[in-house]
């Protein structure tokens, strides 16, 4: 069992993480941002590096006319000083010439330390999405 200060931390971390994701949705990057520590990278598929929730912002706007997670679970790893949380789900939404999409799979792995989020992955479907609407299966 977790002593209570574990508990407390992990916890702490989870909820920071979910205030994170929920500001990045609207979106708001720079509210997404107050739970990132300075010289935080984000690593999205395709290995894209961003320093700031405001560049994905606009990579996103790129990709989507518009896009939302369905967040399922989040599964906390506590470790030595940090928190490992990943988000678990599915992207709903609309490619940019506004076909919907849902049950799109995501993972996003989030590295938590003294509260605030220092590295953060993001893994999803969106890629074997595209090609298979270009007719390309592998």
């Amino acid at each position: 069992m977790l002593n209570a200060t574990y508990d407390a931390t992990t916890a702490r971390d989870a909820a920071n993480v979910t205030a994170y994701l929920e500001a990045s949705m609207v979106p708001d990057p720079e509210t997404a941002a107050r739970y990132m520590a300075p010289g935080t990278r984000i690593v999205f598929t395709g290995a894209r590096e961003f320093a700031h929730p405001s560049e994905v912002t606009a990579f996103n706007a790129g990709r989507y006319a518009w896009v939302k997670k369905r967040m399922e679970r989040l599964d906390v790893v506590p470790g030595d000083g940090v928190t490992t949380v990943y988000s678990l789900g599915t992207l709903y939404g609309a490619w940019p010439d506004g076909t919907p999409f849902e049950g799109n799979r995501y993972v996003d792995r989030f590295t938590v330390r003294d509260g605030l989020i220092v590295g953060m992955e993001v893994w999803n479907d969106s890629a074997e999405r595209l090609l298979t609407r270009h007719g390309i299966t592998a």
